[in-house]
């Protein structure tokens, strides 16, 4: 058993000299490949470089984009500033050469214990190597490049030139590149002029611009600017005076109005697309020569922004969006915001339910758009929704409840289809969940986050394109400096809901839209689907989110209004986002959906779907009047009606009072009653009636002859009854 131990040991002590010698010789090969890279100094010192973005009509973009920004001098700068970053990021730079071997190592140990490569240990000088060279790859090889460019760097640059291009390049968020960008967007004010607490806040910024942000996450941003002020208090960089009156101040924001169209243009929007497909930051893309081409249509892009223009102003954020259905490009986009709006995700109100509820529903063949559901007041455990006006309508069928945006009937189709179930279609088509997304409220939208309006509209191209959903994107594809594609954008399509029950929710938004919340479309003389949403507070009964989707044959178009503040607005769904909709598709020439093989046009029975609230087919004695047109998929076809095919007994009762004999009929209106006496003769005819008809009759029997109205087929059928007690 020693002898075994033993052996093991050594075969363990051997085993791990190897995995050292190799770590250690594949690292030093690659120090040795590596040790040619040249440093760009170009790359690191310049901040006014362009980056190409053009149409689909291959004609530059004049946006103004997002690298090119002023350069603030250090010696322009207040100390605490520049000092509040080297406390948060990196204490030891002016005491390494580029690489803080200490942090690598605790770095090193934490990866190894998370079995992740989270812990980059980076100090200023890598972070600037990595912003300028490199890709945001967490690889081992990426990390030796950056080392060996970094000690290049370090070499070749002071302290205070590395410090100073560091401070100008790196990001804020909200498309703020550099401290003169953030200052000017956050404070409406120079770098020069930042005080101490301002400059802590844009130092605990940078290491998650989205997470700390000040706009949307205001008590993150002032634990992570406090920890700032801390650090630089125990760097005796700041008394402690300095540190409590700073950190005793709440955050005080002064955004700059200026900036909310950049934020929200084309461009700028392509530029963050190309930084995720490409995993580089904007300037190397821009350094690299890169040219991005994309699916702009000018004419479009013009259209929209036109419309949104010839609205009365408005003093709320404003975003609308176009998609190529069969391209799944962004064939427009406008926006107005001091955050980005396609960064945030918002309540989509009932705009979540043709997606989520309806389509889900007829792909699984539960309901039809006929079907009935009783609109009534109901309550799920503690859940007790409401319709908008309070009010409930009894039996509607699926296409007016979706064209009405009733909300009972949208809860109980979804718990037909089950909440996972459905998220699961959702989700297919581009909707994101989060965990805690389990309750019924989802069928009215509501989200622990919500959705941006790019996936929504992504979400509807699924029902013109007969079914299939690919994402939407801006970029058609990227070019080098020396031409050669080296990104293009093949949509991959996938099969989310059934062509029939596309074209079934594509006929029930057209409905919507010339008849329903979207009727002011209905003027546009062409066939369009829509959907509006509005999102408000219940107590306060506000507004704070206004939408319409609505899409062509070729197009689908997004308009949604709010405030990312959450500030309150006097704006419905089916007012000004469809009134920007409506201008935007107002002259184009109308096409007709396609219709599939799949997709059958029959008779119901209006006496079944009245009385019963049953959709059942009509038979072929069924009278005209007591038939309606209706659209089925072939895979969920109703079961032939039975009335008309066999007359029904009268329902009736015999009374005695004071001396006379009564008769009473429960009358049907699809049905004639003849009465007659003893002696044959007519005492009364009832027709078209549908309530309960009394008769006072001399004789002790009578005869009933019943008939379908307007039935030839159909015979008569003769009842007695007795008239005297």
């Amino acid at each position: 058993m020693k002898k075994f131990v033993k052996i093991l040991t050594l075969t363990a002590i051997f085993v791990g000299l190897l995995c050292v010698l190799s770590a250690g010789f594949y690292l030093t090969s690659n120090f040795v490949k590596y040790s040619n890279l040249e440093l760009d100094l170009n790359a690191i010192t310049s901040s006014n470089i362009s980056i190409p973005i053009y149409d689909n009509d291959n004609k530059i973009i004049n946006d103004e984009n997002t690298t090119t920004h002023p350069y603030a001098k250090l010696s322009q700068m207040p100390p605490h500033t520049y000092q509040a970053f080297i406390s948060i990021e990196d204490k030891n730079f002016y005491r390494h050469n580029g690489i803080n071997l200490k942090r690598i190592a605790v770095a090193t140990l934490k990866n190894i214990k998370n079995l992740s490569f989270s812990q980059g240990a980076s100090t200023i000088s890598q972070q600037l190597i990595k912003n300028t060279h490199l890709s945001s790859e967490k690889t081992i090889e990426r990390k030796i490049k950056e080392i060996v460019l970094t000690r290049k760097l370090e070499k070749t640059l002071s302290k205070e030139e590395i410090l100073e291009s560091y401070l100008n390049l790196i990001y804020f968020g909200n498309n703020c590149y550099g401290i003169s960008s953030a200052s000017s967007y956050y404070f409406s004010k120079e770098c020069k002029d930042l005080n101490l607490e301002e400059s802590a806040l844009l130092a605990g910024l940078i290491k998650a611009p989205s997470k700390y942000s000040p706009i949307t996450h205001p008590e993150q941003a002032k634990a992570r600017r406090d920890l700032v002020l801390r650090e630089m208090k125990n760097d005796k960089l700041i008394t402690e005076e300095e540190f409590f009156t700073a950190k005793n101040k709440d955050i005080v924001l002064n955004l700059n109005s200026n900036n909310e169209n950049r934020l929200n243009s084309y461009s700028e929007a392509v530029i963050d697309e190309a930084e995720k497909l490409l995993h580089l930051p904007a300037k190397q893309i821009a350094l690299a020569g890169y040219k991005i081409h994309t699916y702009q249509d000018k004419d479009l892009q013009s259209k929209l922004i036109n419309s949104f223009n010839q609205m009365s102003s408005y003093s709320c954020d404003y975003a609308g969006i176009v998609l190529g259905v069969e391209n799944h490009g962004v064939l427009a986009y406008v926006g107005k915001s001091p955050y980005k709006i396609l960064e945030a995700k918002r309540q989509p109100g009932s705009c979540i339910k043709p997606v989520l509820v309806y389509a889900p529903a007829i792909n699984e063949d539960i309901i039809t758009p006929t079907t009935q559901i009783l609109d009534e007041k109901i309550k799920i455990g503690e859940y007790s929704p409401e319709n908008v006006n309070g009010k409930y309508n009894g039996y509607v069928s699926v296409k007016d409840a979706v064209a009405k945006s009733v909300n009972i009937p949208a809860i109980k189709v979804l718990s037909y289809v089950g909440i996972e179930k459905a998220k699961s279609y959702a989700s297919q088509a581009g909707i994101n969940f989060d965990k805690k997304d389990d309750s019924y409220a989802l069928a009215l939208g509501g989200m622990t986050y919500g959705v941006n309006l790019k996936d929504l509209c992504s979400a509807y191209s699924t029902f013109p394109n007969k079914g299939k959903f690919s994402e939407g994107r801006f970029i058609s594809f990227i070019t080098n400096k020396d031409g050669k594609i080296i990104y293009k954008h093949i949509p991959f399509e996938k099969t989310v809901f059934r062509e029939d029950t596309s074209y079934l929710i594509t006929d029930i938004l057209k409905h919507t839209a010339t008849e329903g919340t979207a009727k002011k479309l209905s003027s546009l003389g062409i066939e369009i689907a829509s959907k509006t949403g509005t999102v408000g507070k219940k107590q306060s009964n506000q507004n704070l989110d206004a939408w319409n989707i609505s899409y062509t044959p070729d197009t689908v178009c997004g308009v949604w209004m709010g405030n990312l503040d959450n500030t309150p607005i006097d704006i419905a769904g089916g007012n000004q986002p469809t009134e920007v909709v409506k201008s935007f598709y107002g002259g184009q020439k109308n096409k007709h959906f396609e219709k599939p093989n799949e997709v059958v046009e029959r008779e119901i029975d209006l006496i079944d779907l009245q009385e019963n609230h049953k959709v059942t087919l009509a038979n072929k004695y069924t009278p005209e009047r007591f038939k309606e047109n209706c659209l089925f998929s072939i895979f969920n076809l109703p079961s032939k009606s039975e009335n008309f095919a066999n007359l029904p007994k009268p329902q009736t009762k015999t009374k005695f009072v004071e001396g006379k004999n009564y008769i009473e009929i429960e009358a049907k209106k699809y049905l004639i009653y003849d009465i007659y006496d003893d002696n044959k003769n007519l005492i009364e005819s009832i027709s078209e009636k549908n309530e309960t008809v009394e008769i006072m009759v001399n004789s002790d029997l009578i005869t009933i002859k019943t008939k379908y109205i307007d039935s030839k087929e159909a015979s008569v059928t003769e009842y007695k009854f007795k008239t005297k007690n």
